[in-house]
């Protein structure tokens, strides 16, 4: 089951990405994208949340869900609007940092140290990002940290990878069913809080429900909801640093839907950088 888990979860996200960047595409304000996920997530919700019996869960358990709600929120944001402008063979490769960040974060709220193998896997996808981040026009230099979409991507990317580390001790309290049903209620909370704080968003709100945008929020909220279920998951079964290891093998997926739905260029370039920062993850799976 944990191979399957890892598989769906590796599909699931990039085209959750295909989907947002479509959205953005056709005038949906990223904003309202991560929050109208969320909330039809929500929805969906309330059928398994009526065998759960939450006064029973500790106050531990709705801390740290206020900190994932808060955190993927932010993260969720962060991204949709980095997928508005950048290229989606470009900004899935970066997020193979994630698994660098998923490890710092470890280090200090989980106890999971890195070895040997761990800091070879680091300098590998720093090496491999290279190859990736030479094909735009920024090239691999600090003016590509100017490019907007790059911007949005690290925050993003850094927010989910603190959210994992919550992520895993709401399961630690809970199990993964609970802890994805607090992930999409307070995610929908946070996401509310940080949206409708502008009047473009509360106007546009209503519009998003025509025809053609619910079909592709219908996709989104079926792959975002089937990637965070089986990201709680893999999570119970392995470490975080591990977990987020292997879901960097979806970068290769990105690159290729990124040629299919949006045209992008320098697949081979990008495709070799990619395996290249794979491989590093992968070393770093190699922590125990």
């Amino acid at each position: 089951m944990i191979y399957l888990a890892v598989l769906l979860r590796i599909l699931s996200n990039p085209f959750a990405n295909v989907f947002q960047k479509q959205l953005t595409t056709i005038g949906s304000l990223p904003l309202l994208v991560n929050f109208i996920t969320y909330f039809l997530l929500s929805i969906f919700c309330l059928i398994p949340a009526v065998g759960v019996d939450w006064f029973a869960l500790p106050m531990g358990f709705w801390g740290y869900s206020l900190l994932v709600g808060l955190f993927g929120a932010l993260g969720n944001g962060f991204l949709v609007r980095a997928l508005q402008t950048g290229d989606l063979s470009v900004l899935g490769p970066v997020n193979a940092y994630k698994s660098v960040v998923g490890l710092l974060a470890g280090m200090l709220l989980l106890g999971e140290f890195p070895n040997v193998w761990g800091v070879a896997g680091i300098v590998l996808i720093i090496c491999g990002s290279y190859f990736v981040l030479d094909t735009t026009e920024e090239k691999f230099s600090w003016k590509l940290l100017k490019q907007p979409s790059i911007q949005f991507r690290l925050w993003a990317m850094i927010f989910a990878a603190i959210e994992a580390v919550f992520i895993k001790k709401t399961i630690l309290y809970s199990s993964p069913m609970v802890s994805f049903i607090s992930w999409c209620w307070f995610g929908a909370l946070f996401s509310a809080i940080i949206t409708f704080s502008g009047a473009a968003h509360r106007q546009q709100f209503v519009q998003e429900f025509t025809s053609t945008k619910l079909k592709r929020y219908s996709l989104l909220v079926f792959c975002i909801g089937l990637m965070q279920l089986t990201t709680n998951y893999t999570f119970e079964q392995m470490p975080v640093g591990y977990a987020l290891s292997l879901f960097q093998l979806s970068t290769l997926v990105s690159i290729g839907l990124g040629y299919r739905f949006f045209q992008e260029t320098n697949i081979l370039k990008k495709t070799f950088g990619a395996i290249i920062m794979v491989v590093g993850s992968v070393m770093i799976i190699l922590l125990k």
